[in-house]
């Protein structure tokens, strides 16, 4: 790998075919790869994807044996983990197969915050933008729970509890080896007791706001578990309507029909 890489991306992979091409042409396709080293960890898929990351020569594809009983979250984490354990550049890029870099300057936009040397993480606690309806509907929702003495999902409701997720995160990796930590850290969601463990230490911790990175990065919430049945998530039939809404974009199907950014 080449000295000049400064920043390394790892993309998890579980049988989304066609969402992981349209990643990582798109990757390809809007990224200076003098810049990036790209890895993807094909977590046990057996199929068609783990056929066609095998064929793509400008990425460095690990290939991960799932561990029985292995919950999809946790063998997410340990994806990024196993990848992580080989980065050698300053900084690395966690984002999901179904996480879409749509503007030339996306790399710039996420790391141009560590020009701080404090900041130890940059992303986001979701890209979806809600509309004043929802807002106005979780607010009530507060508000009724409060008055009837219910359980509050507080990273629902309070910016507080909220953490730099993987579907589009970027950490300073001296930062990471410091306070020895890890996606998996914690058996929780994937960098969720790393985001803590940052703080704790001092280090800030970037949110961008999803109107803003929007412009750079979009991301289908979930689709990739909606695809994959197995993993039977409540809002599947809402994922699958945006996915399918999104995937027969012009730009997205011309993306799909690009074989040459394969090579």
């Amino acid at each position: 790998m080449c000295n000049k890489k400064i920043v390394t991306v790892l993309v998890p992979n579980y049988k989304t075919l066609k969402l992981t091409k349209v990643c990582l042409r798109l990757i390809k396709k809007n990224t200076d790869l003098k810049k990036a080293h790209v890895i993807v960890i094909d977590n046990d898929s057996n199929d068609d994807s783990t056929k066609y990351l095998r064929n793509l020569k400008w990425i460095e594809l690990i290939e991960r044996k799932g561990i029985k009983g292995e919950g999809g979250p946790m063998s997410h984490a340990r994806a990024l983990d196993l990848a992580l354990a080989k980065v050698t550049t300053p900084f690395v890029i966690a984002i999901h197969t179904d996480t879409f870099v749509i503007h030339p300057n996306w790399l710039n936009i996420l790391l141009h915050p560590f020009e701080n040397k404090n900041v130890g993480g940059v992303g986001s606690w979701k890209l979806e933008i809600d509309g004043f309806l929802k807002n106005l509907g979780k607010k009530i929702e507060y508000f009724f729970k409060i008055f009837l003495n219910k359980e509050i999902n507080r990273q629902r409701f309070d910016q507080n509890y909220h953490y730099i997720r993987s579907h589009c995160a970027a950490y300073r990796v001296s930062f990471i080896k410091a306070i020895k930590s890890s996606f998996s850290d914690g058996n929780e969601s994937a960098g969720k007791v790393l985001h803590e463990k940052m703080k704790l230490a001092g280090y800030e911790m970037i949110f961008l706001k999803p109107d803003f990175l929007n412009k750079y990065v979009n991301h289908i919430n979930h689709a990739t578990q909606a695809i994959n049945t197995e993993f039977n998530i409540r809002s599947a039939g809402k994922v699958l309507k945006n996915y399918f809404s999104y995937m027969n974009k012009k730009e997205i199907i011309s993306i799909l029909k690009d074989d040459h950014l394969d090579n």
